[in-house]
This record gives C-alpha cells, structure tokens and sequence, in this order.
C-alpha cells in the first residue's frame, strides 16, 4: 500500500519539470482564489473571464516582439488588461452603459486581436501555447516570474483587505472615511489583471481564470465567513493543482485541462454534498423538524 502511495503520488515529483509545475500552481493557487472570492462578492464574476481575455492582445504583441519570452509576454498582458480595464471603466462612466457589459465588449474585441496577432505572426502550435497554456514546461525563469507575482498580489491584497470587503459591502462608508471607492476598485482590477498574467504561463489565457473562479465558486457552498470563503477555495485550488498534474502524469492527458476539470470537479460536488445552499443542504433543511437551527 505504502509503495503505491509512493508511486503515485510521491515519485513523480522527482523529475524537476513535475517539481517547478507543483511549485506554480501552488503560488498560483494561493494568489487567484482570493480575488475569486471577492469577484463573487461584488457580483462580478463574469469579469475575470472578461479580463483573461483581455490580457490576449498584449500576451500576442509580446509574443510577435520576442517570440516565448515570459517577462515580455507578461508585460504585454499586464499593459493590454488595464487598458482595457480602463477603456471599459470610461465608455461605462461616459455613455452610463453597466461596466460589464461594457467589459464583455472590449474582451471579445481584445480576444478576436489577439488570435488574429498571433496567427499571423506564429503557427497553430504557437496559438495553442499562448490559449491553453502548458504547465510542464514551466522554467526557471517563469517560475520566478509567477512567484514574484503571486508573493505581490497576496501583499497587496492583504494592504488592501479592509478597505476592499467595506467596499463591497457599504461604498458610502468607505467615502465617508476619505477612502475613494473608484481607487480601492482600480487597484482590485490590477490585481486580477496581474493574476491573470501569471496564470497565461501554466494553464493558457483561456483557462486562466479557471483556477481563480471555480474554487471561489464552490466555496460559497461550505461557508458563510469571508475568511472561510478564501481558506476553502485555496484549499480546492491546491488540491486541484497537485491532483491535476499526478492526473496528467499517469494518464497521459493535457495537465491544464486535467487541473481544470478537477476543480470543476470539487465546484459540483460542493453544489451537492456542501453545507450551505447545496443539494444535500436543501434535502436537510425540508426533512428537518420546523424551526430547527442551519448548520453554521
């Protein structure tokens, strides 16, 4: 039993490819699932999605520049995410048009650019690296990279904290103690946009935002507490990122699908099986006798 375990989930960390891609997703998967959570709270949760593709164009032109240079490839992103953040932020206050709605434009005009960029100037190989990502071939230098920006959103986001759960929860507090909110949100965008940077690397501009929204999106079935929303969708991340790449090594299968479609896997098991909200949740609560108490 011992050497099964050994097997299979121990030996196939001795290879460094395996060892720099665990390392990733877990710096990743401490740094996206908290702004999942908060994405949830403030109601939008279609705007990572929105803003991973956003960072397409960028992640392309960097590409065209200086071929897979990440450094280059992330700058490109960072820069190509907020100016859309920023366009989407001033036709939205201009025209008086909602701010996703205005975001869902400028994300598929900056996804139809980017595919355009990079199949002009690359191969289909190319294109696929750049949407799916490739987790194993992290290297030195990229795992830096994603450390270094990880290790920065979880400081600043922890600098931010307060600020950002009064926002969402009572704007007019926050204006009422000299903090603007429009500052607290800029900088919450940033920090999404930075994210999702990191994250093009391992699992692709497509699925980046995978590892950012499910795990936050099946927490909410198994807690009620913000500090508990956060500690279970790391949780979910990480197992999601070291189960995705054991799944991908024995089996033969694409390692950012397979980190994918394990949290999704932990997102409808949590739908059903959680304690709050949940299928089994719900089955509870109608046999329960009348006025008995909600699980906390």
């Amino acid at each position: 039993m011992l050497a099964l375990l050994q097997e299979w989930l121990i030996a196939p960390f001795d290879y460094g490819f395996m060892r720099r891609a665990l390392v990733a997703g877990l710096a990743l998967s401490l740094a996206a699932p908290p702004m999942g959570v908060f994405l949830v709270l403030r109601g939008m949760s279609l705007i990572g999605d929105a803003m991973a593709h956003a960072i397409l164009p960028g992640v392309a032109l960097g590409f065209l520049v200086a071929g897979f240079s990440l450094p280059i490839m992330s700058l490109g992103g960072v820069l190509s995410g907020l100016l859309v953040a920023v366009m989407a932020g001033s036709v939205s206050q201009m025209t008086g048009q909602r701010e996703d709605a205005a975001m869902a434009s400028f994300f598929l005009i900056s996804l139809a650019a980017g595919v355009m960029l990079v199949s002009l100037g690359g191969s289909s190989v190319d294109l696929t690296h750049v949407l799916f990502g490739s987790i194993l071939a992290v290297n030195s230098t990229a795992l830096v990279l994603i450390a270094a920006i990880s290790s920065l959103i979880v400081v600043i986001l922890a600098g931010i904290f307060r600020a950002l759960v009064v926002e969402c929860l009572d704007p007019l507090f926050l204006r009422g103690q000299g903090v603007h909110g429009g500052l607290v949100h800029g900088i919450f965008l940033g920090l999404v946009v930075l994210n999702l940077t990191a994250g093009f690397q391992t699992l692709g501009t497509l699925m980046a935002v995978g590892l950012m929204m499910l795990p936050a999106t099946a927490a909410r079935f198994w807690s009620k507490r913000l500090e508990g929303l956060i500690g279970v969708a790391i949780g979910i991340a990480m197992v999601a990122s070291s189960g995705g790449l054991l799944l991908s090594y024995h089996l033969g299968i694409p390692s950012g699908p397979a980190i994918i479609l394990l949290a999704g896997i932990g997102y409808m098991l949590s739908a059903l099986l959680g304690r709050h909200h949940s299928l089994l949740a719900r089955l509870r609560r109608q046999a329960a006798p009348l006025g008995a108490p909600e699980p906390h």
